[in-house]
Formats: C-alpha cells, structure tokens, sequence
C-alpha cells in the first residue's frame, strides 16, 4: 500500500462543507436562471450536477475538488495511479448507494473509520481503493520543479 499522509476526519468534513455550499450555489444560480427562483422545491439539478461535480472533476483535476483543494487535500488511489471515472463512481455512487440503503449507518462506521484508522480510509474508499491525502500528485510536483 501507498498511503502518505492521509487526510483526517476534520479537514475532510471542511472541505465537504465547502464543496456542499459551491454546488447549492452552483444549483440556485442555475435555477434562477432558468426559472426565476435560486431554488425549486419540486425538483433540483442536485441529481445533475452533483453527480458532474463529485465524479468527474477529481478526473480531470489530480483529485481535487473545489472544496478539498482549498483545505489542501485531495483524493488519491492506493496504488498511487490517478483516480478515474471507474475509480470515481465506485467511490461516489457505489458509497453513497451504500449510506443509503444502510439508513446511515454506513456513514457512522465511516467516521470511526476515519476518526480511528491508521490509513483515515472510509467505506466509500475501501470500495473504490482511494484515499484522502495531502500529497501533491506527482504530475503537479514535476511541473513546479
């Protein structure tokens, strides 16, 4: 295993923070645009973009969301390859698909996990092989050298 230093329970809720706020903003801003209201209470494009936001962003950018390159985080494979779509819906859909049918109680386990484990890995990254860490990727440490 290839894990240096993970990324803990706190710096993690934050950046999900930050990511939650840049996606309701995001939706609002869409729907007002569209419909005259920041928000509609019979159907949100929270279906659309989350899904566009969580999976495919970290693809394109080294792991990073918004939220988590903010607190300096991001997610990382195992392996230490780069995540991609596979790696990202097995993390996001997969795991999510799992909290839910567990009522949430997935997602309890998964702050124990990552309050207590060694590795800080939650459910959705022992599905998919990730983790959290705040190691740059190694595409971004050649090109500042």
């Amino acid at each position: 295993m290839n894990i240096d230093t993970p990324a803990g329970f706190w710096i993690r809720l934050v950046a999900l923070f930050v990511d939650g706020i840049i996606v309701s903003i995001t939706i609002g801003l869409f729907t007002a645009t569209i419909y005259g209201q920041f928000f509609l209470e019979e159907y949100t494009f929270l279906e659309v973009i989350g899904p566009i936001y969580y999976v495919l962003l970290p693809v394109l950018w080294y792991g990073y969301t918004l939220g988590k390159r903010a607190m300096g985080i991001r997610i990382s494979r195992v392996d230490g390859g780069k995540v991609g779509v596979g790696t990202m819906l097995l993390r996001e859909i997969v795991g999510n698909l799992i909290y839910g049918l567990t009522i949430g109680i997935a997602i309890i386990v998964s702050i124990f996990m990552v309050v207590f484990r060694e590795d800080k890995r939650a459910i959705h990254d022992l599905i998919a092989n990730t983790y959290v860490t705040y190691s740059e990727p190694e595409e971004l440490r050649y090109k500042e050298n």
